[in-house]
């Protein structure tokens, strides 16, 4: 009973601790911090299905596919941002398919693929520098 109740406290505190880093941060970290959640519900969702927890793949699909559309998608600038934005866009929406059917068939076979596909993408975001970034940045 008492965990259940501080839950809420526990959501609440890491909404506002969210919240508070999105208004510190540049764009460059909010990528980062949309690929790292993106690659958190994948796994988490693996691990859901791992135990036959349904509801529980179910929350981290839907949780990774609003971050794929509702942040990494609507993100991108398709007019100034060319072949490179395009190909982004091409590859975020077949993320979004395979975590479908990775939903419907129960399929760690296409989790692991986009799992995969976005810790590439990932951490070639990552070794981006920053303008003002120093080497150790």
């Amino acid at each position: 009973m008492y965990q259940t109740a501080s839950r809420p406290r526990a959501d609440a505190y890491r909404r506002i601790g969210v919240e508070t880093s999105m208004h510190t941060i540049d764009q460059h970290q909010i990528i980062v911090l949309l690929y790292d959640g993106l690659l958190q519900e994948i796994a988490r969702a693996r691990g859901a299905l791992s135990r036959q927890d349904v509801a529980g793949k179910c929350d981290a699909i839907t949780r990774a596919l609003r971050i794929l559309e509702e942040g990494l998608i609507t993100g991108l600038d398709m007019v100034d941002g060319g072949e490179i934005a395009q190909n982004l866009n091409a590859l975020y929406h077949y993320c979004v398919q395979q975590l479908v059917m990775a939903n419907a068939r129960n399929d760690d076979a296409l989790l692991r693929e986009v799992h995969g596909l976005i810790d590439s993408i990932a951490q070639g975001w990552k070794a981006i520098k920053q303008p003002g970034q120093g080497a150790g940045a």
